[in-house]
């Protein structure tokens, strides 16, 4: 009998390798299931979101909070939809519509707002470590870095399904297209994989592998939740990845031909993509190419003649070395050392030409070009051993990841396969791909995901806490075309999503995490909305996109090296989402309050509270300038301080002062006055200075950087 269930279990142990049996024991691998809200016997509500989140009260003896009121909502759903604080004449339009849509309303209106894609645009670029420069050890700007930008933000106002969304990131210049416009639309979105990071300086042996190495680990984190890089030196220790999947993907992305944004030994782009029809590209830039190739054969010659010199001279010393006649040793001293003086000149020369050739290469007309991949020489991979590129291993056919299907490229496949990739990712068979990203839009929305870890769906990150209801929102996603904006719709109606921020004692001892959502979470805002909010409240924000390149350096005069990298910060007050950012050194302000990591995948943000930030808030000019604006804005829109200070609380906080917050503010204007008017100031100008005093308070103030 033992040997009869042997016998049928043993064909299907061996067809299956170790990678598919692990795969059978991580939960994100499997199929999205068709799962539906369970009954609410409780009668909590009969929205879908609810009757999963209800059924985890009821599981866990919890009970919820009522609802938050509709002060709180608005200004939950403008920073959370839009990033910015709600004027005054919005939150009273919102109170006095009484209509039992009036919710709905409002969060179609924000959706349609441009300020949305800013917002939500900005979280994937998060993921994608977005910056305005390369990350070498030089850091070389890339102007051109600002259409990628502007292609996501607009993706998210147009609500691009999210499946053609990758698709185009992934092979925008393989897809199809209708017309110009379209092409240029996405062969920008492939500025994703050109984005990678850079590293060293050197042109030859250049470490093209760690930039590899880089994509696929954002592709990992980022689209599938899993890390899919430790699997690059050996099989991954808890996830069901090998090597073989590893370098199976590497060569999808080693036929892919990256442009060059310019490194210390040759500071100029390569290999940028042009954006007008080829052949107005190659007519424009036909003479350049001419003078280039020019400059590059004087380069070879020198470089010939120069270790032909070499070889003469090696051999002249071997002679010198072997003559014994005096007569003869001397015309052979003379011989070496005017090989010597030959071989010196010739190496002055070719640097020299080394320059030359940076120069020509730096007078390239300027066309419209992207940051953006193209199809490179294409073929299979070797497993490198232990991670080491000089140190080959078996070809690994080019496939995707067996614990996912691990469905190969068609055998007469010419090109790269990032196209096949895309597919792949974006079939609604693939489990990971729709989990992921509406795991993200919740957990902006909650504070924490469903999935705690966002990057890391294997063994190692967390599992969910509503599994079933993940799975449902998966589904309905797909379904619902991979629109994002259906997805913020679903949740935020939810009177999940409407609870106050209440705390419940009983509750929280049951769930002190308040993992299971029984009430709202008070979050710390992210750096770009509370620099934003500083701006809008003074008056200040520039809400107009930045549709032109930063005021980067004209590149014909780039002279970065390791010693001395490229460096700057530009003042805007546009939104904090067009500010440029660097991988070698963070913006200030970014800086300060957690910002994003600009060289790995930040699916969570770090929401510290530091004295750094205090001070910030005490010291920093920026602070001071909207205290100034906004106190100057207060006084030119009322005439006495109790309706400037209504006005200053209803902008911040969305919300009317108290009696006795309206009496301390009033006592703060006054003392604050005295003081300045016992140093000699003129009354006037002793009242403007404390009216900057207290609008500094608001902005340094938890309610106005938390959300409830």
């Amino acid at each position: 009998m033992l040997l009869m269930i042997a016998l049928a279990i043993a064909p299907r142990l061996w067809a299956e390798s170790p990678v598919q049996i692990a795969a059978k024991d991580l939960w994100s691998v499997q199929p999205v299931k068709d799962v539906q809200p369970p009954a609410d016997a409780s009668h909590f509500s009969e929205h879908p979101i609810d009757r999963f989140v209800a059924a985890g009260w009821r599981g866990h003896g919890l009970k919820p909070v009522g609802p938050a009121d509709k002060r709180t909502l608005i200004r939950r759903a403008y920073f959370d939809l839009i990033g910015l604080p709600p004027e005054p004449g919005e939150v009273a339009a919102f109170l006095a519509d009484k209509s039992p849509d009036a919710w709905e309303k409002l969060i179609d209106r924000l959706l349609a707002s441009p300020a949305y894609g800013e917002r939500w645009g900005r979280h994937w670029l998060d993921i994608v470590r977005y910056a305005d420069t390369a990350g070498d050890n030089s850091d070389f700007p890339i102007p051109q870095l600002y259409k990628y930008r502007n292609y996501v933000i607009d993706a998210f106002n147009h609500d691009k399904p999210y499946d053609q969304f990758l698709r185009e990131q992934i092979a925008g210049d393989l897809l199809p297209h209708k017309d110009e416009a379209q092409r240029r639309e996405d062969v920008i979105a492939t500025g994703y994989i050109a984005l990678s990071r850079r590293f060293g300086s050197q042109i030859k042996n250049y470490p093209q592998y760690l930039t590899i190495e880089d994509t696929l680990d954002n592709l990992g984190k980022g689209i599938l939740g899993l890390t899919i890089n430790c699997a690059r030196c050996h099989d991954h220790k808890y996830d069901p990845i090998s090597t073989e999947d590893y370098y199976a993907l590497y060569g999808i992305f080693d036929s892919t031909r990256y442009p060059m944004p310019g490194i210390e030994l040759l500071q100029a782009q390569q290999d940028f993509v042009p954006l007008i029809p080829q052949k107005e590209a190659d007519a424009i830039l036909a003479d350049h190419k001419v003078k280039v190739e020019a400059e590059k054969k004087k380069l070879t010659d020198l470089k010939n003649r120069r270790e032909q010199a070499g070889r003469d001279l090696s051999a002249a010393i071997a002679e010198q070395k072997k003559t014994k006649d005096d007569a003869a040793k001397k015309a052979i001293d003379d011989k070496v050392e005017k090989l010597r003086d030959l071989e010196h000149d010739l190496g002055k020369q070719y640097v020299a030409q080394e320059h030359a050739l940076t120069r020509v290469e730096k007078e390239k007309p300027r066309i419209d070009d992207a940051y953006a991949v193209a199809e490179g020489k294409t073929g299979d991979a070797n497993v490198q051993i232990k991670g080491q590129p000089g140190d080959k291993g078996p070809l690994v056919p080019r496939h995707f990841l067996t614990a996912l299907g691990g469905q190969k490229l068609p055998a007469d496949e010419k090109g790269s396969g990032r196209l096949e990739l895309a597919k792949w990712l974006t079939e609604p068979s693939n489990p990971l791909t729709a989990r992921v990203m509406v795991n993200r839009i919740w957990q902006h929305h909650f504070g924490e995901g469903i999935v705690a870890t966002p990057d890391d769906f294997g063994s190692r990150g967390k599992p969910p806490t509503h599994p079933e209801l993940l799975d449902y929102l998966a589904k309905r996603f797909m379904d619902d075309g991979w629109s994002i904006k259906k997805m913020h719709r679903l949740i935020m109606t939810s009177k999940v999503y409407q609870l106050s921020a209440d705390d419940g004692a009983d509750n929280a001892k049951t769930d002190p995490a308040n993992q299971y959502l029984w009430h709202a979470n008070v979050r710390r805002l992210e750096a770009e909305p509370i620099r934003d909010a500083m701006l809008a409240v003074s008056g200040n924000l520039d809400r107009t996109p930045m549709t032109t390149p930063h005021p980067f350096p004209d590149p014909t005069q780039w002279k970065y090296t390791q010693h001395r990298p490229f460096r700057d910060v530009y003042p805007s007050n546009k939104r904090s989402v067009y500010l440029m950012t660097q991988r070698g050194q963070t913006h200030p302000f970014m800086a300060t309050f957690d910002g994003p990591d600009t060289n790995a995948c930040t699916g969570d943000r770090v929401a510290s509270t530091t004295a750094l930030q205090a001070l910030y808030g005490f010291n920093d000019p920026f602070v001071h300038e909207q205290a100034d604006s906004f106190a100057q804005r207060l006084i030119g829109a009322a005439k006495e301080d109790p309706q400037r200070i209504e006005l200053a609380f209803q902008t911040a906080y969305a919300r009317p002062p108290s009696e006795s917050e309206t009496s301390e503010s009033l006592a703060f204007l006054d003392k604050v006055t005295q003081q300045y008017k016992a140093s000699g100031m003129a009354d006037n100008d002793a009242r403007l200075e404390a009216w900057k005093s207290l609008c500094r308070v608001i902005l340094r103030s938890n309610e106005f950087i938390f959300v409830d």
